[in-house]
């Protein structure tokens, strides 16, 4: 195989998994948000 096309191949597939990385942690942060609301909704709903 091409040296240059062993690079390329490399190259994307690191891009690749950064996107799939970033792609996660907005879903992590998003899943924190909504147990966040969650547990305010019951707080709020235990005072009164």
């Amino acid at each position: 195989m091409n040296p240059k096309k062993v690079i390329i191949l490399v190259l994307l597939a690191m891009l690749g998994g950064s996107m799939l990385g970033l792609y996660g942690c907005n879903t992590v942060r998003g899943i924190g948000q909504d147990i966040e609301k969650a547990g305010d909704a019951i707080q709020r709903s235990s005072n009164q």
